[in-house]
């Protein structure tokens, strides 16, 4: 253990010099040193994060990236209207992040409500508009005659930012949380108007970008159900990377126009990596929206030769980035050229490998995607030397990679292996599956509501088909009787339960199932083997004993949840077919598993009306 720790310092110690040896400017040295402090910041805080709250976790991510309208502020202008491309891409920019703004804060408001219980007491958190709203409008009036207020605001909006997500630590701070994160982006936001010298023209042509962004994303987040959660989410991340893409683009225009000295080494490099990580981000988004709302089939993409295709675009992108940055400061064209290029080879990455992931690996495509977006936001800061963009690209960065590690684990999937579009486990062995023999035993609703009445202890295990047949509440009365009744009833988690980290968790609380109800897998997979009854509603991969009992299954290794041990456990499905990986579960023929089949909410609503 020592050993490796001691080569991982040396490694980063290494790094580090590195870093120091090429570090071209003072400027870039204290940019690095706030990306690699609010690195190291996102990391501690992300850890926090209560399971149950990854899903608020990646909106309220998806609402502060929305900062990528400063590198849109700064290159809008034209009056009323922009009368340049550069203008207009800055303008759009803007306009398209004010949609991650208000529609990622609005959802994640809607989530964090849903855990609310009766008994807790009432809370004022709108008090905290009065003291943002001060802060505000003092830097308005100091920031006439101090030129250093915007950096000091700046600092205040990075703080709040790295509240918003501490505050996801539990669930007494949460929205607390939320509200720190909401004051950060409206005092950034603040920040960067403070440090602009418009005609009185230009700030109408902003109001306008943001007014009309934010209303979109209003409309957006009210029709957000627990449900429609993981697509609105990859849809949000799409629009971070269009407007990184649509910022990088508007700068190097504007510079080359007007300032072609100031694109020097480090401007030039975050231009080609905001465009390029931006246009991945973009295109991957979409697909994986089309994928998890069902315009798209959830089958991955085999062309042949996949690989290679991925190599020469990806070489390609490099290519059209060596020439950005080497002949875009003084061959204008060229440079445009090369910003085309990275845009179409980027898109066609990112489209390509994200087609050929299945749709079992969604979770993890979602959270990779909300990492990349972070690390989009990190090359405009280090493009427009803004800290602020660095601070918040970094946490955003962290969480998506954290959330990244946290769902592969869980799978027991090697990263490279989901991006590739490769399938099975890293414990998948190289023979044939298992085929697990014997005959089902079926039960009815009369019979189950018995069994659930004599028993003393059940966990319920929910997965996406009950999201699907939008059975929760109907899971909840019959939770809510039963604990009536004196059963001990609790609800098992897994960490891919859903198509997204912590959907379920929201799905039970939209439902009103108390949230101290609901465990994590770690917390409760001990417990199986001392429950009378294991009720498995609409899950499936996630319960599946052949990722023990079968080296080969395409999920060997997976952890799941043993569901086997109780001492009886009844699987309500629409049928026996095997999960979104494709394997075959033998829990569903063991001896002691009754198979209750059909849709999710018709079989929890005669269940809760037998209970009744």
């Amino acid at each position: 253990m020592y050993t490796e720790s001691a080569k991982k310092a040396g490694y980063g110690a290494a790094a580090m010099l590195g870093v120091g040896l090429v570090s071209p400017t003072a400027a870039f040295s204290n940019m690095f040193t706030t990306f690699a402090l609010s690195g190291v910041i996102g990391y501690q805080v992300v850890w926090g994060v209560a399971h149950s709250l990854h899903s608020p976790l990646m909106a309220v991510t998806n609402a502060v990236s929305g900062m990528t309208a400063v590198g849109g502020m700064y290159t809008m202008g034209g009056g009323l209207v922009p009368s340049t491309l550069s203008e207009t891409l800055g303008f759009t920019a803007t306009a398209i992040s004010a949609v991650n703004i208000t529609g990622g804060f609005l959802v994640t408001k809607k989530m964090l409500d849903m855990f609310k219980r009766p008994t807790d007491p009432p809370e004022f958190y709108e008090l905290y508009a009065y003291p943002t709203a001060g802060f505000i409008g003092g830097f308005g009036l100091i920031n006439l005659g101090f030129p250093q207020a915007a950096s000091i605001a700046a600092t205040a909006s990075a703080l709040g930012c790295i509240g918003g997500i501490a505050g996801l630590a539990s669930q007494s701070t949460a929205r607390m949380g939320l509200v720190s994160g909401m004051s950060g982006v409206s005092i950034g936001i603040a920040a960067t108007i403070g440090s602009l010298s418009w005609p009185a023209s230009t700030y109408v042509q902003l109001a306008a970008a943001l007014g009309g962004g934010g209303f979109a994303g209003y409309e957006i987040a009210k029709r957000v159900d627990p449900t429609s959660l993981p697509q609105t989410v990859a849809a949000f991340h799409s629009l971070v990377g269009l407007a990184a893409v649509f910022s990088a683009a508007a700068d190097y225009l504007e510079h080359a126009a007007h300032s072609p000295e100031m694109l020097d080494g480090v401007r030039l490099t975050s231009i080609a990596l905001a465009s390029v990580i931006g246009g991945v981000t973009t295109t991957g988004s979409v697909i994986a929206f089309g994928k998890l709302n069902g315009n798209l089939s959830s089958a991955p993409l085999q062309l042949e030769q996949r690989d290679q295709i991925n190599m020469a675009a990806g070489a390609g992108t490099v290519a059209m980035m060596g020439l950005l940055m080497t002949m875009g400061h003084s061959h204008p064209a060229a440079g445009m050229v090369a910003l085309a290029g990275m845009g179409v080879l980027s898109g066609g990455l990112g489209l390509h490998m994200t087609a050929s992931i299945g749709g079992a690996d969604m979770p993890v495509v979602i959270t990779v995607l909300n990492s990349y977006s972070g690390w989009a936001l990190c090359a405009e800061g280090f493009m427009l030397d803004k800290p602020i963009l660095t601070t918040v690209g970094a946490l955003i960065g962290s969480s998506g990679a954290i959330l990244t590690h946290i769902m592969c684990v869980a799978m027991n999937r090697d990263i490279v292996s989901v991006l590739l579009g490769g399938y099975g486990t890293s414990a998948t062995g190289g023979g044939e599956a298992m085929v697990f023999e014997g005959e089902a035993t079926f039960t009815d609703v009369e019979a189950t509501v018995e069994n659930l009445k004599a028993a003393k202890e059940v966990i319920v295990v929910p997965g996406y088909g009950l999201a699907v047949a939008n059975g929760q509440y109907a899971m909840a009365e019959i939770a809510k009787e039963l604990r009536a009744q004196g059963v001990n009833l609790r609800f098992a988690i897994h960490p891919v339960a859903g198509r997204m980290p912590g959907q379920l968790n929201v799905l039970l609380a939209e439902a009103g199932v108390p949230y101290d109800i609901v465990l994590e897998m770690e917390e409760i997979n001990d417990d199986f083997k001392d429950t009378d009854i294991c009720l498995v509603v609409g899950a499936n991969d996630t319960v599946n004993s052949a990722a023990i009992e079968d080296p080969n299954s395409i999920i060997a290794g997976m952890p799941v949840l043993h569901v086997w041990e109780a001492k009886n456990v009844i699987v309500m499905k629409r049928s026996m077919g095997a999960g979104y990986a494709g394997a075959d579960n033998p829990v569903f023929i063991k001896d002691n598993t009754d198979m209750l089949l059909g849709d999710a909410k018709a079989s929890c609503d005669a269940l809760n009306a037998a209970l009744a």
